[in-house]
Parts: structure tokens; sequence; C-alpha cells
């Protein structure tokens, strides 16, 4: 149980609280004006101290510059040591905690951190923290999943992180799996089961936010792809390698590759001037063998019957003269027929040997261009290898595409798989665990048909769905804030209760002002007096910080408020408040 808050500022109003019902009671002073509002008198700090020394982190009224140096000190009920163990803690040096007595074992980790006159010891809030989970709730260093600090946030709803707003979440920044694993720890359940929804959830969700990048980023897209889409650039890429292996493997280097080269460019200039020439020469020995043929001496046998018809008797000088002119012709024809066959017979010769050189220059043409094809030059290769060594990263860049993909698609098919499985081994762990299900349900039914009358039919339940366990509160009324409040007074008095009796929670509920908000006045008297009963019953001890006039209507219906009122009492008067004076 909690025993006392207090703080080391001798105008901080010390509280001090008792078994059973406690109630912190703010009150408004007639000569208060409409300005000063009991919102600052402290009801809402003093939940948020609890939290603070009972490991939370900081918040703005621990960062306030008028608190922050004071140091706030909670005595409380500790297993084991047969006395209170106090701790202390200020917003000053947030990231230690100062316990008295000594429950850690462990040295100091600077005495001169807090100035206190107590034996006692000083350890990191992560210690601190860890010494709650183990000692109060019972949970193991494997217990991965399991909360301390969400487990206080039940126990100490604060409505500023919206501790009212929904039962089944002690605040806004705790997901609902999550919640509902260390809720199922309390009750009873298979908390491990429970916290499997919020381990798939995390892993849809990833998986959700990769597809939907990928879909809305085409960058991203890109990097990701499809499976089937990238399996067939890689085969495309493994083609390509496969080829450039081959022709690697089968590379020769040719030192002299450049010579060589430029020797079978020049063979083939020399090639390609003789056939020029050929062609020339082959046109000119055709002339000259046609004009062979018509070099003919002239006939003149026709001349001497011509004069004889004409009567002309040709004399003798005159036919010496005919010979003459013969002999002079004959020798003109035998003179070109001899230039002509010698001008013939050289472009033969010419022909044959330019035909034998190119033979000869073929030859070395096709060695040569063997040798370029069969090998290549030194940088040829390295080009290779660095064309080869690109397309095999490139592989390899598209097959971790590839798994990754292939892996985001197989998560979809896993986790609707895992989803069916949790399901059924939810609904089945319900089934086996019937009895605490009852239990919880009898509690929260006996408790919110005390508030709202037997006509109702209220009940906890616990359904498997594929995505989530729900935890389902039934009221039978209306959603109104009043209700919803009550709702959840009944559902933390039921899961304290069980976690109480089975030795999972500790004695102790705390509830701010906030959760009378909107209640009706006969609710107001019948969620006190049960929670007195109840507290009575259990062995454990409530504390509420309420106003005056709300607890006036439960007054007005026959609540005696006296038996558990705790000091002191506040009110809106600057030194009436908590702390004794306004900031």
């Amino acid at each position: 149980m909690l025993r006392e808050l207090g703080a080391g500022d001798e105008r901080f109003r010390t509280v001090r609280f008792t078994e059973g019902l406690n109630l912190l009671i703010a009150d408004r002073t007639a000569a208060s004006t409409e300005q000063e509002s009991r919102n600052a008198v402290g009801k809402t700090s003093a939940a948020e101290l609890l939290q603070f020394l009972l490991g939370a982190d900081q918040t703005k009224l621990t960062r306030n510059s008028s608190i922050k140096s004071m140091g706030f000190h909670l005595d409380l009920d500790w297993p084991g040591i047969g006395d209170t163990l106090r701790v202390r803690r200020s917003g000053a040096k947030p990231g230690y905690v100062f316990l008295t007595p000594d429950i850690t074992g462990t040295s100091a980790v600077d005495p001169t951190l807090f100035r206190v006159d107590r034996a006692g010891t000083t350890v990191p809030i992560s210690d601190w923290r860890s010494e709650l989970e183990r000692s109060l709730f019972g949970i193991r260093a494997e217990d991965s999943g399991l909360s301390g600090r969400t487990l206080i946030s039940f126990y100490i709803r604060r409505a500023e992180a919206g501790g009212f707003s929904d039962a089944l979440r002690p605040n806004t920044k705790v997901s609902r799996h999550v919640a509902t694993a260390n809720l199922c720890y309390l009750l009873g359940m298979d908390w491990a089961l429970a916290k499997r929804y919020n381990d798939v959830s995390e892993k849809d969700q990833t998986r959700k936010k990769l597809a939907g990048a990928a879909k809305d980023n085409p960058t991203l897209g890109k990097i990701v792809g499809s499976s089937a889409k990238l399996r067939g650039r890689i085969q495309a890429v493994d083609e390509r390698i496969s080829g450039l292996e081959r022709q690697i493997e089968g590379f020769q280097v040719v030192p002299e590759y450049e010579e060589i080269r430029r020797e079978a460019d020049q063979v083939d200039a020399r090639i390609r001037e003789l056939r020029s020439s050929e062609v020339v020469d082959r046109r000119n020995l055709e002339d000259m063998e046609r004009a062979v043929t018509e070099a003919t001496e002239p006939d003149d046998a026709y001349l001497e019957g011509a004069y004889s018809e004409l009567g002309v008797v040709l004399g003798r000088e005159v036919r010496a003269r005919f010979d003459q002119v013969k002999e002079f012709h004959q020798a003109v024809v035998r003179n070109r027929r001899h230039y002509l066959d010698e001008e013939i017979d050289r472009l033969r010769r010419q022909l044959q040997e330019s035909e034998r050189e190119r033979g000869r220059l073929g030859d070395r043409q096709a060695e040569l261009l063997r040798i370029l094809h069969d090998g290549g030059a030194l940088d040829t290769l390295t080009m290779m290898q660095r064309v080869l060594a690109k397309e095999v990263a490139e592989r390899e860049a598209l097959q971790h595409r590839a798994e990754a993909a292939e892996a985001l698609e197989q998560s979809r098919r896993e986790i609707t798989q895992e989803k069916l499985q949790l399901e059924g081994d939810m609904a089945a762990d319900i089934a086996e665990r019937r009895k605490l299900v009852q239990q919880a349900s009898s509690l929260f039914t006996r408790f919110a048909r005390r508030l709202y009358g037997n006509d109702r039919n209220p009940y906890l339940n616990f359904e498997a769905k594929r995505s989530s366990l729900d935890i389902v509160l039934q009221l039978d009324s209306d959603s109104s804030s009043g209700i919803s409040n009550m709702k959840t007074f009944c559902f933390d008095l039921t899961w304290a209760v069980v976690a109480h009796r089975a030795g999972r929670g500790p004695d102790f509920l705390v509830h701010d002002s906030k959760i009378y908000d909107g209640v009706d006045e006969r609710q107001v008297k019948e969620a006190l007096s049960l929670a007195a009963e109840v507290m009575a019953e259990e062995g454990m001890q409530y504390i509420v910080t309420i106003n005056s006039d709300d607890l006036d209507k439960a007054v007005r219906l026959g609540f005696d408020p006296a038996p558990y009122e705790i000091a002191p009492r506040l009110n809106d008067r600057p030194e009436g408040g908590l702390f004794g004076f306004r900031f």
C-alpha cells in the first residue's frame, strides 16, 4: 500500500494514505473567484507525482522551474522488508532515485546526488523500474512484452495522458495490443499469446508500409520491384555474364596487337590497290589483243583489174611504185604488230605478277585476321573483365532485391496464416481458461449492477479475432462520458482484485477526480460505497481525488465520507493546494 506522499519543501502538504478507501478532497472556498479554479489545487498533480516516483518519465509538472529542484518522496509497503520503503526523486535529477532502505543490494551510484539523512542507496531509474516490475508484479527478465510502466499506468490513470478515454488502455501512447497483453497478465490469461497479436501487427504494419511506399514512390518501387520481373532481369544478366565468361576464357592476349592490326590494314589496302590496277590492265590487254587482229596488210589485187577495165595498161615503173608502197605498208603493219605483241606480253606478265603478289598478300591477310580474331590487346581483355565485374555486381544487387521482394510477398501469406493460427490458439486458450474468464466477468457484473441495477446484463468477455484479442466490456447503456468513466471504474476494480488475489499486482488503485466527471449522483455514491466495501473485503487500498461538490452528490444520498477522508483537504487558496503555493 501507499503510505505517504511528501516533499523536501516545507510548504508541500504531505498526504498520508490509509488502508481501504482514501478520499483526497478538494474544496472551493466561498471567497474564491471564477479565475481561481480547483484545477490548480493539486488533485491531478498528486496522481502525477505518484507516477513520477514510481518510475514514469518527466512531465511538464516536474520540469516546472518552481518545483524542479524540489525533492519528492513516497513511502510504500514493500515485500520482504517488514517496513515501508521510501523512494525519493526530483525533477532536477530525474535519472536517479534514492531508496531507503537499500533493497537493491547495489553500491550507491553517487551518494552526493541526494542529500538525505537516512541510510539508503542511489540507483538509476532503469534499475528502479526493474525492481518495481520484479517486486510489485513478479515480472521476470525473460517476460518480454510485459511492462511495469504500462501496468503502473493502469493502477494510476492520468487524465492528461488520456487515461480515461479508453478503459482498455492506460494512455493514448500505449498500443491496444500491448495494453491488452498487460491486462491479460493481470487477469490471468495467456499474456504471451496475446502479445503475439502485437508482434504480428508490427510485422503486418511494416509489410504494408513497404508495399505502400513501393507503390506510391516510383523510386522505391524501382528498388523493391516484383519478384517475377526481377527474376526475368536476373536471367538476362546471367546470359550476358555467361557470354562474357566464354569470351574471356578463350581470349588470348596478343602483345603486338596494334602492330598486327596496322599491318592487316596495310595488306588490305595493297590488295585493293592491286585489284584496281588489274582491272585497268585487263581492259588494256583486251584492247591490245583486239588491235592485233585488226592490224592486217591492205589488199591491192583489185587495182590492176580495175585499171585494165578502164583500158589503162600499167607500165613497169607504175608497177614498181605499187610494189614500193605495198612494202611500206607491210612494214608499218609488221611494226605495229610487233609493238602490240610486246605490250600484250608485258601486260600479261604484269597481271601474272600482280595476281601472285595478291595471292601472297591474301595469305598474309588471312593469317593476320586469324591472329586478331583469336586474340586481342590486353586493354581489350581488361575492359571485358570490367564489364563482367559490373554485370556480376548487377546480378548480385538484383538477387538481393528479388529476395527482398519474395520475402515481402511471402510475408503477406505468412502473416495471414499466422493470424489464422493465432485466432485458433487464442480461442482455444480462452476456452481452457473459462473459469478465470467467469471469475473476472462475475466481478465486473457485480460491480456494474451495483452502480446501474440488476435490470442490466453487464459482462466481461474475451473474443479472439484474426487481428486482435478483444476484451469486451458490456454494460447495456449509452455511451455518455459518465457511463464510460464508470465502465472504466468497474473494469479497473475487476482486474485490480483479480491480480491482487493471484499475487500478480500491488494492493492499491488510484483514480483522478476526472473519473467522476459527468457521473450521476447515484453512481458516485454507489461507486464510493462499492470501493470502500471491496477494499475492505480484499485488504486493498483505493485512492481517489474528488471535488467536494461531486462528493456532496454522494453525501446527499446517504454516503458518509468521514471514515475515508485523508489529510490534507485541498482548497483553491494559494496556500491551500498540494504544493502550498501557486506556480
